[in-house]
C-alpha cells in the first residue's frame, strides 16, 4: 500500500507539472490503484481509497494545510509510536455496527476467520465524478452494504466536496443510503457512524499501559506512552475531555499540537440529519465519531434510537470535518457550525 501510495503521488505529481490540470482544487481518479488523489495548491490533501483487502472505502490519509498528517496510520502505513488497536478505525468512514443484526463497523482483515458470518462489507461500485475547480473539488461515489453471502441491503450514493485556504482543509460528506430489496433496520449501537481516527499526538493522554508500535513500526511490550499526546476533546455544550463521550452536540472539536503546528480537527452535525443534535463516540485513544444511532447504548433509561428503511426508502445523512491550522477556538467553531446548519443539504447522484 505505502508503494501504491508514494507511486499515485509521484503520478499526481507529474499531472500538475505538465499543466495537465490547471485547478487548485484536484480530484484525480486512479482506478489501477483503487483511489481518486485530492490534491491542493499542489500538495496531497486525501485520498479516497477502496483496496480489496479494506472492508469499506475511506478516506485516507488526511493532512493539514501544510501537509501534516492528522490520521493514524496504522494498519496500511505503519509509522513509530501508535496504537495498534482496531484495525478497522482506517482514515475518515461511514458506517455502523448493527444493520440487521450485521456489523458493517468492526469488519477488517485482522478478526478470526470465524467472525465473517457476523460481518458486513461496504463495496466501492464506480466513481460517478470526479471534478475539480478553483473552490472545491467534487467526488461522487457509488457503493453496497453487501451481507456475507454477497447480498446488498445498501446502495449506497456519495458526495464529498473539498475546500482548502492556507490555513485549512474542510471535506463535506453526503451520503444517501437505500434499502434494496429487504427491509433495513439499522439498531441502535455504539459503534457508529461518521468516524476518524486520530494521529497519536492528538490522542488524549492516558496512564493505561497499551501496544505501540516500536521505531521500525513492529509492535512493542505494552507500555505507557504519552510522548508528543496533546489532544482535547470540546463540544457545543462546553465539554471538556472525556467528558464529551456520549453526549450531543451540534459539534465537537478535537485540539492538539503536532510538532509546533496547533491543529484543530471539528466534526459539524447538519439539522437535516436523523437524531440530530448527534451522540458523540469521542474516545480519549483516538477515536472521533458522530453517531446518531445510539441512544440506548449512550445511556439514554429505556429509549432506543433504531432506523428502519422500507424497501426502496432512502435516507441522507451529511457532515462536515474540519481541519484548522490553529488553536481551538469555540466560538469560531459555532460560527463554522451556524453557517453549516443554514446550508440546504447538498444532493446525492442518484443513477441506480
Amino acid at each position: 500500500m505505502r508503494v501504491v501510495a508514494v507511486a499515485s503521488i509521484l503520478c499526481v505529481s507529474l499531472l500538475v507539472s505538465s499543466g495537465a490540470q490547471t485547478a487548485r482544487v484536484q480530484v484525480v481518479p486512479n482506478e489501477a490503484g483503487r483511489r481518486v488523489d485530492v490534491i491542493i495548491d499542489g500538495k496531497p490533501f486525501t485520498s479516497y481509497i477502496y483496496p480489496e483487502t479494506q472492508k469499506k472505502p475511506t478516506l485516507f490519509p488526511l493532512r493539514t494545510a501544510k501537509g501534516t498528517l492528522v490520521t493514524r496510520g496504522f494498519p496500511i502505513e505503519t509509522r513509530p509510536n501508535e496504537r495498534v488497536d482496531h484495525a478497522h478505525h482506517v482514515g475518515l468512514w461511514l458506517n455502523h455496527g448493527n444493520v440487521n443484526g450485521l456489523d458493517f463497523w468492526n469488519n477488517s482483515d485482522g478478526l478470526p476467520a470465524a467472525q465473517a458470518p457476523k460481518m458486513g462489507t461496504i463495496v466501492h461500485r464506480r466513481v460517478v465524478e470526479a471534478k475539480g475547480g478553483a473552490d472545491r473539488g467534487d467526488l461522487a461515489v457509488e457503493a453496497d452494504w453487501v451481507t456475507p453471502d454477497g447480498k446488498t441491503l445498501l446502495r449506497e450514493q456519495t458526495r464529498f466536496v473539498f475546500r482548502g485556504t492556507a490555513d485549512s482543509r474542510t471535506v463535506d460528506r453526503t451520503t444517501t443510503l437505500t434499502a434494496v430489496a429487504d427491509r433495513v433496520v439499522f439498531r441502535d449501537s455504539k459503534e457508529g457512524f461518521l468516524g476518524m481516527r486520530v494521529a497519536k499526538e492528538l490522542e488524549q493522554p492516558s496512564n493505561r499501559p497499551e501496544v505501540y508500535t516500536d521505531a521500525s513500526g513492529k509492535p512493542a511490550p505494552r507500555a505507557v506512552n504519552n510522548t508528543g499526546v496533546t489532544g482535547e476533546y470540546i463540544s457545543s455544550e462546553g465539554l471538556k475531555g472525556d467528558a464529551v463521550w456520549s453526549t450531543r452536540g451540534r459539534w465537537v472539536l478535537l485540539g492538539g499540537t503536532i510538532g509546533t503546528e496547533p491543529i484543530t480537527l471539528a466534526i459539524l452535525d447538519h439539522p437535516s440529519n436523523p437524531g440530530y443534535p448527534t451522540h458523540w463516540h469521542a474516545r480519549g485513544y483516538g477515536l472521533f465519531a458522530a453517531n446518531p444511532l445510539g441512544d440506548k447504548e449512550f445511556g439514554a433509561a429505556n429509549k432506543e434510537f433504531n432506523l428502519t428503511l422500507e424497501p426502496g426508502q432512502s435516507k441522507t445523512f451529511t457532515y462536515r470535518v474540519l481541519i484548522l491550522n490553529s488553536v481551538p477556538a469555540p466560538d469560531k467553531i459555532e460560527e463554522a457550525s451556524r453557517a453549516f446548519a443554514k446550508e440546504a443539504a447538498p444532493k446525492t447522484t442518484q443513477t441506480r
